[in-house]
């Protein structure tokens, strides 16, 4: 795995998503306060640009624009229908005035260990 400089962090809108291609990943990548995440792009559900969702600073979750679904910006796990299936997470860091995130999804709800709860339909 390689972490890859993707922006300044004054380049991120705080409070709102932008999409950036990763290596071979395009990632929705969010800003709330001095904290990042970058969470895969595409909802499960319905195939859509995540970072043209909402985001809830709140609860750190990103919503897909077309039915709702909300996802974890931590786990990537949907806590509202219609998704029923995580979106991958990747390391997203914040060294000195740069983001950097990682060209691999981390282990999470999107990966097949077990040890880890799926949401449930």
């Amino acid at each position: 795995m390689t972490m890859h400089r993707i922006c300044a962090l004054n380049d991120l809108v705080d409070g709102a998503a932008a999409k950036f291609e990763v290596g071979k990943h395009v990632v929705a990548v969010v800003r709330i306060g001095d904290d990042v995440y970058a969470i895969g792009n595409r909802c499960s559900h319905a195939d859509v640009a995540l970072a043209d969702g909402d985001v809830d600073c709140d609860t750190k979750q990103l919503s897909c624009i077309r039915h709702g679904s909300a996802f974890s910006l931590e786990t990537g796990v949907p806590s509202t229908l219609p998704a029923t299936q995580p979106v991958p997470v990747f390391i997203a860091e914040v060294r000195g005035a740069d983001v950097f995130i990682s060209d691999q999804p981390m282990m999470n709800a999107a990966s097949p260990d077990p040890r880890v709860k799926r949401a449930q339909p």
